[in-house]
């Protein structure tokens, strides 16, 4: 008895699709990683079954669950859409209906003069002249750490 040749996996057929079009290596490995928890999510259904409904019910989910960044939805809707059209040869049609997410407010944190004072006066030796840099003079990390003694004008 001969065994029948098998299709390539799904995973495989991506990756290939990924490759062809020659996307970058970190592409691939997103769109990997958001095919693998989407198939995950529906309990190792084949996404052919789950389709455009599935896709925004995962979606949903990540936006309202997992809380994760609009950005990161956005990821994880790019590499579906490709699974889709490129992998499947389905069109999902409009599923622009689901959940987005939001982007967090970012309130930064400040320091009192008084917070400010304390550490400066606590940190000595060269991690407190560069503290004392970044401080007054508004210098980035890398910046402060690349100074030279001929950049500063006493």
């Amino acid at each position: 008895m001969s065994a029948q040749p098998t299709a390539p996996k799904l995973e495989d057929q991506l990756r290939a699709a990924i490759r062809v079009r020659d996307y970058a290596l970190a592409t691939e490995r997103s769109y990997v990683h958001w095919y693998r928890n989407f198939v995950r999510f529906h309990r190792r259904r084949h996404p052919r079954e789950v389709g455009a409904d599935g896709v925004r019910e995962f979606l949903d989910h990540l936006a309202l669950e997992r809380n994760v960044a609009p950005a990161t939805q956005h990821q994880a809707l790019c590499a579906l859409l490709f699974l889709y059209r490129q992998v499947l040869g389905v069109e999902l049609g409009d599923i622009s209906d689901f959940q987005r997410s939001r982007r967090k407010p970012r309130l930064p944190v400040v320091l009192s003069r008084q917070e400010v004072a304390r550490l400066l006066a606590a940190v000595r030796g060269i991690e407190g002249l560069v503290l004392k840099l970044l401080y007054g003079a508004g210098l980035r990390l890398h910046e402060a750490l690349r100074l030279r003694v001929k950049d500063v004008d006493f």
